[in-house]
């Protein structure tokens, strides 16, 4: 069990002030769109076949992934949300255009590669436990003229902005042309670009606003095992100097998160979260809450405080969950 960290009364408003802007905030979510799709069953015989359980399906269920479960997260915290990325012409594809409806999200950024499939990750639960999962995906990079007319509709949504996400899950979407086009785009706006980061894509990040890699990321990335403040530190430095980025945001799950920032200054914030039970989605439920932080006008230090209080939110509801508005105010109140 974790207690609740103390805000100040002066930090409760600032935090209550930029939630209240939050439905001016303009955000786009650019990555690696999926359907997480659940298969609820039964298991009650092992198969003839092979020794394998037999499950009786009871109910199917889909939801946004991948970063599209960002772009979830965005709308639930009452953020405006804008979506770019790619799907397939397929039944997958036709879900994630229905469920991005259902939640009045544009889909007007969505291109469709034909003859490439929508990531599709399918997980099979039984008895509350997960039997299998399967996936259906294809990373190869996107073709040029996917990326460019993804690169098109940035670029003429680029004044409405307030700040970018570059939610990368390594499915071909996010690409060294892809990231030096972008940068190039933003390069003379004030627009902040806060990358959710994959590991094999370290070197390409360089000079956004904001990375936000977790714990193990962040010792695979900078190549320091972390083991205690001292080592986390030096990762959090040796990050910061690599992607010569203004901020490094290492989440570290129990142990809350810690800010680094390009001046030198460095925040550890204590995790807020009563119970653990789930951490999917979590990551996602940061970044969205991190810049929407950032977009409202808070510092990079607040803008984080406000996401470590939506993630330990997150983190108490099994599956990928969504923060609402109401549910973070509340848990400013009781801080």
């Amino acid at each position: 069990m974790h207690a609740c960290m103390k805000l100040s009364p002066e930090q409760k408003k600032r935090l209550r002030q930029a939630i209240s802007r939050f439905p001016a905030c303009r955000v786009l979510v650019v990555g690696d769109l999926m359907l997480d799709s659940f298969i609820w069953g039964e298991v009650s015989r092992i198969s003839p076949e092979a020794p394998v359980p037999v499950v009786e399906v009871r109910e199917e269920s889909h939801l946004l992934g991948g970063s599209a479960n960002v772009v979830h997260n965005v709308a639930s915290l009452g953020g405006k949300t804008m979506v770019s990325g790619s799907i397939g012409d397929d039944l997958a594809g036709r879900e994630l255009l229905r469920l991005f409806e259902e939640i009045s999200v544009p889909t007007v950024g969505l291109i469709t590669e034909t003859g490439r499939p929508t990531t599709v990750k399918t997980r099979i639960i039984a008895r509350h436990q997960q039997v299998v999962r399967f996936d259906r995906e294809w990373r190869a990079p996107l073709k040029n003229d996917t990326m460019e007319q993804m690169l098109s509709f940035i670029g003429k949504n680029l004044p409405h902005l307030g700040g970018i996400i570059v939610s990368d899950y390594a499915k071909g979407v996010v690409t060294r042309e892809f990231l030096d086009a972008l940068r190039f785009l933003v390069s003379g706006s004030a627009v902040p670009v806060v990358v959710d980061p994959k590991v094999q894509h370290a070197a390409l990040y360089r000079s956004f606003t904001m990375v936000t890699p977790n714990n193990h990321e962040a010792s695979q990335m900078s190549g320091i095992e972390i083991r205690n403040e001292e080592t986390l530190i030096q990762a959090g430095k040796l990050l910061l100097q690599q992607l010569a980025c203004e901020s490094v945001l290492i989440t570290r799950g129990k142990d809350g998160m810690s800010l680094f920032h390009h001046d030198g200054h460095i925040v550890h914030i204590p995790t807020v979260a009563q119970r653990v039970f789930d951490v999917t989605g979590a990551g996602d439920t940061v970044i969205a809450a991190v810049t929407l932080g950032i977009v409202a006008g808070l510092s990079r230090e607040d803008a984080a405080l406000l996401a470590n209080l939506a993630a330990g939110i997150v983190v108490g509801e099994v599956g990928t969950a969504a923060v609402s508005p109401d549910q973070l105010l509340a848990t400013i109140q009781n801080c």
